[in-house]
């Protein structure tokens, strides 16, 4: 599915448009529709954790979040070699309001969310997937 990207993804300023695949259930790629070159790997939080957090009204504002509408939470995954190194970005995730097709990166205060870390490593879930 394709999304219109509202503020900047971090460190990729000129992705505006990207496209969502699903992998299986835990994993997902992100492609910018228009440069071939540039893409992620995604991960539902949900599948490997507790994961909860205050949405700022500036997101809501910014993705036109309405009471009924539909949202997806995923967050980054930087893949290595082996697959176990991989870390998983805990602390930026990409809200989705599906309901619109508009995506952003929120980027979480580690003080208030010291849980979180910004590169966990997909082995400490090794029980949940």
């Amino acid at each position: 599915m394709k999304y219109k990207v509202c503020g900047e993804l971090l460190g990729f300023a000129q992705t505006r448009e990207v496209e969502i695949t699903e992998i299986d259930e835990l994993f997902f790629t992100m492609k910018d529709i228009k440069n071939e070159y540039i893409s992620f790997t995604l991960v539902n939080p949900y599948l490997l954790r507790e994961y909860s957090f205050d949405l700022p009204s500036d997101v809501e504002v910014l993705l036109d979040i309405q009471s009924d509408s539909e949202l997806i939470i995923y967050n980054l995954l930087v893949v290595q070699k082996p697959l176990e190194k991989s870390v998983i970005n805990f602390l930026a995730p990409i809200v989705i309001n599906k309901t619109n097709k508009k995506l952003a990166q929120l980027v979480l205060d580690p003080l208030k969310y010291p849980d979180f870390g910004f590169a966990q490593t997909i082995v400490s879930f090794k029980n949940k997937i």
